[in-house]
C-alpha cells in the first residue's frame, strides 16, 4: 500500500525568541535556522520515516531545487512535485523558550497546482491507498472527490482552519483531524457537535493532553501523550498525523496506531525543527519498548 499527500512545501525560517512577540513589539532573535517545512512536507516526512511508501503531490518555485534532494533523502517519491514560476512557499516561525510557536505563511507555489497535475498523480494510486490533505494548498475538495472515486482512504487535516474549505471537503473524506482549537471553531461554525458530522472517523489532538479517536457507533478511544520535555513544538501535529497514517497503512489496530503516533510526536518535540526532527520507525519502536 502507499500514501499520497497533496501538501504544502515551505522553507521554514525559524527564529528563537525570548517570548512570542506582542502587538507592536520588536524583539531581538536569539538564533535562526532555515530548513524544509510546510504541513504537507512535514506529514510526508513523518509517514516516510515511519516506513510508508510516500508520494508527495505539490509544487515549489524556481528557487526550490534543493528541496527535491532533501525529500528524496527522507525516502519520499518526488515525481509528482512541479516546479513553477514564482517563489516557493515559506514560513516565518517564532519559537519561545518553552517551545511554543507563532507562524506566518506565504503560500507561494503551494497555490499554483492545476487539477490535471493532481489527476496524473492519483492515476498511480490503488484502492486502499491513503490520501493526506491539509489547508495549505488549493484543490482540496476536488482532490478528495477524485481520491474517493479511486477507492482511497482520505485523511484531512483542517488546518489552518477555514470553514469554507472544511465544508467543501467534508463530503469526500474518511477521517477528519482537528486540534482542540479547530474543533471548537468547527462546532461553533456548524452549530452541532463533531459527532453530528457525516464523517466515519474524527481525530481530535490535544497536545500534551493526548488525542481522541471518535467513530460512529463505538466508544471514543483516548490515547494519552507521553511525558517529555519539549524543545520545539513546530510540526508536532503533522508528525502525529503522518505517523498515524503510516501505522494504519501497515495494518496496525486503532489503539496501536494511535500509540505509535503519540510516541512519534513525543520524540519529535524533543528536537529542534519540523521535518528534520521526525523520528524513524526504529526510533519510535525503541521509545515504545521503553515506555
Amino acid at each position: 500500500m502507499a500514501i499520497f499527500n497533496l501538501g504544502s512545501i515551505n522553507v521554514d525560517h525559524v527564529y528563537q525568541v525570548p517570548h512570542l512577540p506582542l502587538p507592536g513589539e520588536t524583539l531581538a532573535a536569539l538564533g535562526l535556522t532555515t530548513g524544509l517545512g510546510g504541513k504537507g512536507a512535514n506529514q510526508s516526512v513523518a509517514a516516510a520515516r515511519a516506513g510508508a511508501k510516500t508520494f508527495h503531490i505539490g509544487a515549489v518555485g524556481s528557487d526550490g531545487g534543493w528541496i527535491f534532494e532533501q525529500l528524496r533523502g527522507f525516502g519520499i517519491e518526488t515525481t509528482h512535485i512541479a516546479t513553477l514560476t514564482g517563489p516557493t512557499g515559506h514560513a516565518i516561525i517564532n519559537v519561545d523558550r518553552a517551545g511554543e510557536n507563532a507562524i506566518v505563511l506565504l503560500p507561494g507555489a503551494n497555490f499554483g497546482l492545476e487539477q490535471s497535475h493532481i489527476e496524473a498523480a492519483l492515476a498511480a494510486a490503488l484502492p486502499g491507498d491513503i490520501l493526506l490533505l491539509q489547508n495549505e494548498t488549493t484543490l482540496q475538495s476536488e482532490t478528495a472527490r477524485s481520491a474517493l472515486s479511486h477507492g482511497l482512504r482520505v485523511i484531512y487535516s483542517a488546518a489552518p482552519f477555514d470553514i469554507a474549505a472544511v465544508r467543501a471537503v467534508l463530503p469526500f473524506i474518511s477521517m477528519l483531524v482537528v486540534n482542540e482549537v479547530e474543533a471548537a471553531q468547527l462546532t461553533a461554525a456548524i452549530g452541532k457537535p463533531l459527532t453530528a458530522l457525516a464523517v466515519p472517523d474524527i481525530i481530535v489532538t490535544k497536545g500534551a493532553q493526548g488525542a481522541e479517536w471518535i467513530s460512529a457507533g463505538t466508544e471514543p478511544l483516548f490515547t494519552p501523550a507521553f511525558r517529555v520535555k519539549p524543545v520545539d513544538t513546530t510540526g508536532a501535529g503533522d508528525c502525529f498525523i503522518g505517523s498515524l497514517a503510516a501505522a494504519l497503512d501497515r495494518g496496525l489496530t486503532r489503539p496501536a496506531a494511535m500509540r505509535y503516533a503519540a510516541a512519534a510526536a513525543a520524540l519529535q518535540v524533543t528536537r529542534p525543527g519540523a521535518s528534520a526532527a521526525m523520528p524513524t520507525r526504529a526510533e519510535v519502536e525503541t521509545f515504545l519498548s521503553q515506555h
